[in-house]
């Protein structure tokens, strides 16, 4: 019997910790999936995944049973579907701003009747051991993510209506950008009051939306924090931090 899926995992109401990648090597993918975390996401915004890399560390991933999240670049649409095709369970889209931006990422992310993705999943339907191109179309739209990043004040105005979207199945909080935002660009500080009014705000929004809310978090403290306020998907630290961290303890302790 296969495991379920990470989006049937999460609208069960399970909370979930991610690993954050800017590494684009599947070794480090799978060595930290293996490590224990429940999901893996592949950052192509501001981390250095090429497709080449992505394709290889959802493979990598799923070699280790851990669904793959894709974050796609600032309006790159187009690679949501890809990295769905590419067997990826969800996509991250930042800097969601309005209703067009999310109508948009619906468009790219969903089949019809609710968007408009076009054919073509042999890799998804190779890791997800689905054969039958009809039994994966119909239930397509329901176990992939959408997940738009709500990490600005701009953002936060429109957010009701975001939330509200068919095809939209999640909101992120970009706690950094949000600070630089509220901040109009005076700090950066993902600790600020007006980041945890904010992170409040968002995930009442998305769990009266029926939507998961989601978040980074830099550390454990913060992430009991997010899981306080609801958040079900919770992504912690990143995988530089995570080798210089080990290897920063290990050092320690053999000079101790």
């Amino acid at each position: 019997m296969s495991a379920p899926r990470l989006a049937d995992r999460l609208r069960a109401g399970d909370t979930l910790l991610a690993s954050w990648h800017a590494i684009p090597e599947p070794l480090v993918v799978e060595t930290v999936a293996r490590a224990g975390f429940d999901v893996v996401v592949l950052d192509m915004q501001h981390g250095h995944f090429s497709r080449d890399s992505v394709l290889r560390s959802v493979g990598a991933a799923a070699l280790a049973g851990k669904p793959a999240v894709v974050r796609i670049p600032v309006g790159g649409f187009g690679l949501a579907s890809w990295a769905l095709d590419a067997g990826a369970e969800a996509v991250i889209a930042p800097m969601v701003n309005s209703t067009a931006d999310a109508a948009a990422f619906v468009e790219a992310m969903k089949y019809p009747p609710l968007g408009g993705r076009s054919w073509g999943p042999g890799r998804a339907m190779t890791l997800q051991g689905e054969a039958d191109g009809r039994a994966f179309l119909a239930a397509a739209n329901s176990s992939t993510l959408s997940i738009a990043m709500i990490e600005t004040s701009t953002a936060l105005a429109a957010l009701d209506e975001i939330v509200a979207m068919p095809g939209i199945d999640s909101v992120f909080v970009g706690p950094w950008d949000m600070s630089v935002s509220l901040s109009g660009g005076q700090t950066l500080d993902a600790g600020l009051p007006a980041v945890d009014e904010a992170l409040a705000q968002v995930a009442r929004a998305a769990l009266s939306a029926g939507k998961v809310p989601a978040t980074l978090a830099p550390g454990p403290e913060r992430a009991r924090r997010a899981m306080d306020m609801g958040y079900r998907l919770i992504a912690v630290g990143g995988d530089t931090g995570y080798i210089a961290d080990g290897v920063q303890r290990l050092l320690a302790d053999c000079r101790a």
